[in-house]
């Protein structure tokens, strides 16, 4: 198999886990947040940064590299790896998202989705076998299944239909699928319903993918009923797989994630606010662009040790950020992947000496959305 998991820890009193994952690319340690290379860069960091944070594996997005540059063009390069120059693990999603997200900019059909770029109005289509083919040229170690990621809200009827939609879409994913060096991760869905998510997870454990993501979530919904959901799927997922929650990267949901049993996390949230001023600390989010810290001499969290709390001001970096310097955007960039990385580092270390639940508990006591 491409990739394989070791169960390491599991936690006394919660659902949380450490594991090993073994990928072509490395290893590296679960739980753990994955940063968001969109167009097979993270925003505003070199790989050598990223690196030096502890990042084991990125994530980055098959819709935005099929338009530009071309998957044809990344293989030609030698792969994302090479292109890149990221020699650890990467992780490419199927462009199911992205494409859905396009609203009346697309179609679907039981065969795939007919879409108009973003960027210039052109006409695609992008299949089960499509996605595929798409990811075995850039090459990422794990690729994902193409599926409907079902609204919120939506109506069990459509959410039924499409969530079997999405399994047999799986199913053609894997046939297609021919990269020994790559592993095919299946997406479970089924809205906000129980019913559902069961129905998908046990259609697509049938399928034997080497890893299962849980997909339809932190897309508009309340916290408590993705909660929900999370509590009674993931305990329906094989215990000797990895579990990947989607699209999720605030400390909230994170512990929360982790608490369930979820291995792995990625988002663009950490890297895009952070360009327009806001950082994350232990104590919860802060806007260092405003003018309440124009003569704050503190560094962003006196508790973090990433290269801009050791060097640089809030009233510093709030100068960068109001006057445009891309420094600026680099430093808040810098301290909120530093910022979660650690935080999941932290919480490994909480469940290997049995005190996750202390270590959840302290965080909530003061923590501020």
């Amino acid at each position: 198999m491409a990739i394989t998991y070791e169960l390491i820890k599991r936690c006394s009193k919660t659902g949380a886990r450490v594991g090993r994952l073994y990928t072509p690319h490395g290893v590296f340690d679960t739980p753990i947040f994955m940063p968001v290379g969109t167009q097979a860069t993270v925003k505003a960091m070199s790989p050598d940064e990223l690196k030096a944070m502890g990042a084991g594996i990125i994530l980055s997005n098959t819709y935005h590299l099929y338009l530009r540059p071309g998957h044809d063009l990344v293989a030609e390069a030698g792969g994302l790896h090479k292109f890149m120059q990221w020699d650890r693990g990467i992780l490419t999603d199927s462009g199911g998202f992205q494409v859905f997200s396009l609203g009346p900019l697309r179609k679907i059909t039981e065969d795939g989705v007919t879409f108009r770029s973003h960027i210039d109005g052109s006409k695609h289509f992008l299949s089960p076998e499509k996605a595929t083919e798409v990811q075995m040229a850039l090459g990422a170690d794990i690729i994902m299944a193409f599926d409907e990621c079902v609204p919120y809200p939506a109506d069990h009827e459509y959410a039924r239909q499409s969530t079997e939609r999405t399994t047999r879409w799986a199913e053609r994913c894997k046939k297609a699928h021919t990269r020994k060096d790559q592993a095919l991760f299946g997406i479970v869905q089924g809205g906000m319903y129980r019913d559902l998510r069961a129905m998908s997870a046990k259609d697509l454990i049938s399928l034997d993918f080497p890893g299962y993501a849980v997909g339809g979530l932190s897309v508009g919904e309340p916290k408590p009923l993705m909660y929900e959901m999370l509590e009674h799927t993931v305990p329906l997922l094989p215990e000797n797989k990895p579990r990947y929650l989607m699209g999720v990267g605030t400390p909230d949901c994170l512990v929360e994630g982790v608490m369930y049993g979820i291995d792995m996390f990625d988002c663009v949230f950490p890297t895009r606010v952070a360009r327009n001023g806001t950082v994350m600390t232990s104590r919860g989010r802060l806007v260092v662009k405003n003018a309440e810290f124009a003569r704050d001499f503190r560094p962003i969290d006196p508790d973090c040790g990433c290269y801009a709390c050791r060097n640089f001001s809030r009233a510093y970096i709030r100068h960068l950020l109001k006057t445009e310097e891309i420094f600026g955007m680099r430093l808040t960039t810098t301290h909120n992947l530093h910022f979660l990385l650690n935080f999941m580092k932290d919480m490994r270390k909480a469940i290997l000496e049995d005190r996750f639940l202390a270590f959840r508990e302290e965080f909530w006591a003061h923590y501020r959305k």
